[in-house]
């Protein structure tokens, strides 16, 4: 996921350095990622790790020091669970003509499924953010917050503002011995979304810069899979050499295929459309793929059917096997679509879904998981629908 942002940051001339920020431990595979995109795009790439979850925005202010070191003009603010064609270069256009504090990109929505997001009340004509509301409650806009900012400097101010209303209400709570202020979430956590945006909408700060490229937020197996079908179609026009092609002697390809250099295919494989192979995954003799994503080092063993899937790292999934799900796009233009805001659960049974095996499961020959989750480790021995696997 995070690859995307890099790629579509190192495009921007004059980029000085990217950030990641975040509350999780940095590993050894990240610390790879990381070595490896710095050497491809050849830009600095750091992570920087909060002491605490400090919200949104809270990250923001925290390593200000760091993000405003070499003086930029402005910096692009990319939500981390989020799918787009990133048109930063267009953005930063807008920001040259006319610079604000704050932009947002912001697509459309329909009415049902705008409840879902941030929502913006624009000005047609100059493109201020008269009004901002984060998952409201009846229709606002059918504007809807991307995840995806350009701020200037100067944008840190506010943050700091907020920051200083918390240590006061944290203080206050204190000094009045409030029995809640134990679970008070810390004068660093910051909401960008409620504790500035909506506050500052109207007072000519807040910008949006309307895109109607490809965007999607991803918050579930579902959400990947669609994030995964709109980046490879996107690859038709940008990268197009990235797309397994259909070559004599070479498995059968159904539309947008990636397949990494490293993975071994059979040639009576059947895959596509919208599929995703990772690095040095294995795909045996007569093995259907649809809709799916094969995370590294996976195999699939002979004649085996995976259907709108995740398959985790290492797992193995044996011949004759068959592994589905239920497609639950979470497209924001369509009102049908199930939303992650849904329990994934009614009476007590688990909703149809994407189907997931975690990392390093085995799955034996000629067994069916359907509609099910399953977490890292497990082996097997019979068919499972509609489950949780522990």
């Amino acid at each position: 996921m995070i690859q995307h942002h890099i790629e579509a940051c190192a495009q921007v001339p004059g980029m000085q350095e990217i950030l990641l920020i975040g509350f999780y431990q940095p590993d050894e595979a990240l610390t790879r990622f990381l070595d490896a995109a710095q050497q491809e795009f050849n830009l600095p790439i750091r992570y920087l790790q909060e002491f605490a979850p400090l919200g949104t925005g809270g990250g923001l202010y925290h390593f200000r020091d760091q993000i405003l070191a070499g003086g930029p003009e402005a910096f692009f603010v990319l939500n981390a669970d989020v799918c787009s064609d990133f048109p930063l270069g267009a953005m930063l256009e807008a920001h040259r003509r006319q610079p604000r504090p704050f932009l947002l990109l912001g697509t459309t929505a329909n009415r049902t499924q705008s409840l879902n997001y941030g929502c913006i009340v624009e000005n047609p004509e100059t493109h201020e953010v008269l009004h901002y509301v984060e998952k409201p409650s009846t229709f606002v806009s059918d504007i809807i917050n991307c995840g995806i900012y350009l701020f200037s400097p100067e944008a840190l101010k506010p943050l700091r503002d907020v920051f200083q209303r918390n240590q006061q209400d944290q203080q206050l709570c204190l000094d009045l011995g409030d029995g809640s202020s134990g679970s008070w979430p810390g004068a660093g956590t910051i909401r960008l979304e409620q504790d500035v945006f909506t506050a500052l909408s109207g007072q000519g700060q807040i910008y949006v810069h309307l895109t109607d490229g490809i965007w999607s937020q991803i918050k579930s197996a579902g959400s990947a899979l669609y994030a995964s079908r709109l980046y490879l179609s996107r690859y038709q026009l940008t990268h197009p050499e990235r797309l397994a092609q259909l070559i004599p002697g070479g498995p059968c390809i159904r539309g947008n295929v990636f397949i990494h250099p490293t993975a071994k295919v059979a040639s009576s494989a059947v895959l596509g459309p919208n599929v995703s192979i990772g690095e040095g995954v294995t795909i045996g003799e007569g093995v259907r793929l649809r809709e799916s994503i094969v995370l590294h080092g996976a195999t699939l063993q002979e004649h085996t059917c995976v259907l709108h899937s995740i398959v985790g790292w290492g797992s193995t999934v044996g011949r004759w096997a068959r592994v589905e799900g239920t497609p639950n796009d979470p497209n924001p233009n369509d009102p049908r679509a199930r939303m992650d805001s849904e329990s994934l659960f009614r009476d007590g049974k688990l909703l149809p879904a994407i189907t997931i095996l975690g990392c390093r499961v085995r799955i034996p020959a000629e067994v069916l998981i359907l509609n099910s989750i399953v977490l890292p480790h497990k082996e097997l021995s019979r068919s499972f629908t509609n489950q949780i696997i522990l």
